[in-house]
């Protein structure tokens, strides 16, 4: 049985408290995280909104499976048109604010218009407030925690907030919990600042309403003994998610020096994991009932505090590589204070590295940085650079905006140099060495984002192994002998991952945990815990085709922003041959990318000419509603 959703209404303009219910049929189609957001943005939202207007609504969605005693169940989305990319903006992250804020008993939050004056939502059960934030407002996310629980007499409540970067509106701000745990892709941190939303407070509490306990504790102890056996898994709990950096640079596929090369001999080994491991770290953090405890937490004395955890791949890799920067102790500042000001890491360290090439080649001058050398490798100029977008101050002002909107406003053609695709940041994952990777950066609703779809190395799974026996549930039945090819099987596994992913995002599971490689669960083990966990008898099918939903709900949104094939670009160094390193020659081929692109149009069942859902696949995905606003 699929139970009703409880939506929590909040109009900042007039400062009006109300709830919707969603009956079982509508929730069933669309039942959480990324679905749910876009379903109650295309439901409300006109169209041609200002990104930072009041018209823009902001969308924070769990799911029926959020906060289950279960390892990786503790995700929450927030959505909005984005104003780093004029799409529609998705972010995840994960802590315990999700897990409470279902216990809570809300599905999902939407906010309505612009407060006067700051403002922060406080939520315990059916007490909900809108409380003044004058006192809150303008602190750094540690202290604005602090002010927040002294206001309310409160210790046991988890807050998501905006730093400085989102009050200031830098687009790539993001919405931080724990302080450090950041819905950070998109911008979503702007549109709060927009509203003059400070933070979203909410009274701990554990839910308790599950279906088959006694079957959902046998799935959940699975996981501890699978976690002793997986060498990848023990690797993720051991060195986090930058375990494997130093690989990517000698293989020559670390985007290194604004993705001028894939290769960082010099520094790669100073930023990995292990040495992490070996140096500055100092505890492994986890989120609500998570038992692969992959965060990190690094203390460097007198300049890195342990309260803002720690760098994983994606920020070792942009405020590292990105920028030639082989100090840890300066990449782990950066990611302190990207936590303390709630702005994105990726996009922040990769717009920097974008500045640090365009000094490079004159682009920019010393009067346009204030007198600052932008010079690559100076991990004390990427710290302070960082500070200085996060206040709008001086040329950071111009970063702020994002690294292919800086571009554009420096002129010269700068815009060439910013690594994005509808002007959202590369993470580091490189589609010279993942061609399907690229193929989903280019295509995705809301711009570049490597954790939308399986990665190509995956294929390479022998047969025997539960990897490859996972895949072949998604219909993937081909092995490859290298990551390079793109076929159209390869093309089809693009597709049919991106759906899983979508899935994932929508059910708000976490990708380490249920991704369908990393032997922790699989597949049928996502039906089993629906079953299991909230009475939800399904299958793979069904689950697949709401993640297929997801997707055309987002890629019609953009088409009714004016968005179109077109926009479904990678940046042109992808196509230019590496000049040095392990991978010296490699490239993108950009006539088999072109080709793949029509490829994924016609599987996706999308227009050949402006690659956006055809009316059939929209009916055939129970959508035709959207035809009719």
């Amino acid at each position: 049985m699929f139970k009703e959703a409880k939506i929590l209404k909040i109009n900042l303009t007039n400062h009006k408290i109300e709830t919707e219910i969603l009956p079982p049929e509508i929730y069933r189609k669309y039942p959480g995280g990324s679905a749910l957001a876009t379903y109650l943005i295309l439901k409300y939202m006109p169209q041609g909104v200002d990104p930072l207007s009041p018209d823009n609504l902001l969308v924070f969605a769990v799911s029926p499976l959020t906060g289950l005693p279960i390892s990786g169940t503790s995700r929450v989305v927030v959505g909005a048109k984005s104003p780093l990319t004029g799409c529609i903006g998705d972010s995840q992250a994960g802590g315990f604010f999700p897990a409470t804020l279902k216990a809570n008993g809300y599905d999902a939050i939407i906010f309505f218009g612009k407060s006067s004056t700051p403002v922060y939502l406080y939520i315990d059960g059916d007490n909900v407030q809108i409380k003044a934030a004058d006192n809150v407002w303008g602190n750094e996310t540690r202290r604005s925690e602090e002010i927040i629980r002294e206001d309310l007499g409160e210790q046991k409540i988890d807050i998501a907030q905006i730093g400085p970067g989102g009050e200031n509106l830098v687009k790539y701000a993001c919405i931080i919990n724990m302080c450090q745990r950041a819905n950070g892709r998109t911008g979503m941190g702007a549109v709060m600042g927009s509203k003059n939303l400070k933070a979203v407070a909410v009274k701990r509490k554990i839910r308790k309403d599950i279906y088959d306990k006694v079957n959902l504790l046998k799935l959940a102890k699975e996981a501890t003994s699978r976690l002793k056996e997986n060498e990848a898994l023990a690797g993720l709990a051991q060195h986090g998610t930058d375990g494997d950096l130093e690989g990517f640079s000698e293989a020559g596929f670390l985007p290194t020096k604004n993705w001028s090369t894939g290769w960082f001999p010099e520094g790669a080994e100073k930023i990995t994991g292990e040495t992490m491991s070996n140096t500055i770290l100092v505890s492994r953090d986890t989120c609500f009932g998570c038992a692969v405890r992959c965060k990190r937490v690094v203390e460097v004395k007198d300049k890195v505090d342990p309260f803002y955890g720690g760098p994983e791949y994606e920020t070792c890799a942009t405020f590292g590589s990105y920028c030639c920067v082989s100090d840890l102790s300066d990449v782990s500042l950066a990611n302190q204070l990207c936590n303390m000001y709630g702005i994105d890491t990726i996009s922040c360290g990769a717009t920097i590295s974008f500045a640090m090439e365009c000094y490079e080649k004159g682009l920019l001058t010393k009067e346009q940085t204030g007198g600052m050398e932008l010079n690559f490798g100076d991990g004390k100029v990427v710290t302070k650079l960082v500070e200085m977008i996060a206040k709008r101050e001086g040329i950071g002002d111009i970063l702020a905006e994002g690294s292919y909107k800086a571009g554009l406003i420096i002129g010269h053609g700068a815009e060439e140099y910013s690594i994005s695709v509808k002007g959202q940041e590369l993470p580091a994952h490189m589609p010279q060495y993942k061609p399907s990777v690229g193929l989903i950066y280019s295509v995705n609703p809301f711009g570049a984002d490597h954790q939308s779809s399986e990665h190509d190395p995956f294929l390479m799974c022998p047969e025997g192994t539960r990897e490859r026996e996972n895949i072949s549930k998604l219909g993937v039945l081909k092995t490859y002998d290298n990551p390079y090819d793109i076929d159209y099987d390869k093309v089809r596994f693009a597709f049919d991952s991106q759906c899983f992913f979508s899935m994932l995002d929508t059910l708000c599971l976490c990708q380490f945990v249920w991704g369908p490689c990393w032997e922790l669960y699989g597949p049928d083990d996502i039906v089993s815990l629906c079953k299991y966990g909230i009475g939800f008898n399904t299958s793979l099918f069904e689950l697949m085709r709401i993640g297929e939903r997801r997707i055309n709900m987002m890629r019609y949104f953009n088409a009714r922003e004016g968005f179109s094939k077109i926009n479904d670009t990678l940046p042109k160094k992808v196509f230019k041959p590496f000049k040095n390193g392990p991978a010296q020659g490699i490239k993108l081929d950009k006539k088999e990318f072109e080709w793949a692109k029509e490829q994924y149009y016609a599987v996706a069942g999308w227009d050949e000419h402006t690659g956006n859902p055809t009316d059939g696949t929209l009916k055939k995905l129970g959508l035709e509603w959207l035809l009719d606003i």
